[in-house]
């Protein structure tokens, strides 16, 4: 549904959720999203490419991820409610990856040592 609109400036158009939208809508936002049966991301892709050289690469990774997640906190501290919240899941999705890294290095440690 739209209609048009003028006051003091340029024709704007004006739109409304229709109500088979707005039950879009709810069923959407009520769908529980299931969780990926694999994951598959191009870290660990490199990764298991590199092999042995992977040391040097999760160092490097570990900085950048480290660099956005400081990034990320600075922006927490002036954004909205949706930047925040938009924050916090970059910021626990990269803590996640960190973890990983530090995992991932501590195994290629006990596997070249033994």
């Amino acid at each position: 549904m739209a209609e048009t609109q003028q006051e003091g400036g340029p024709e704007r158009v004006l739109y409304a959720i229709t109500d088979s939208g707005r039950a879009e809508l709810e069923r959407w936002l009520n769908a529980v999203e299931p969780s990926a049966p694999y994951v598959a991301s191009p870290l660990f892709a490199r990764v298991a490419v590199a092999g042995k050289a992977a040391d040097g690469y999760l160092l490097r990774q570990r900085e950048a991820h480290l660099a956005r997640m400081r990034e990320l906190t600075a922006e927490k501290a002036s954004g909205a409610p949706a930047q925040v919240l938009a924050a916090d899941y970059a910021l626990q999705h990269l803590d996640a990856d960190l973890r990983w890294i530090e995992t991932a290095l501590a195994r290629m440690k006990e596997h070249n040592d033994a």
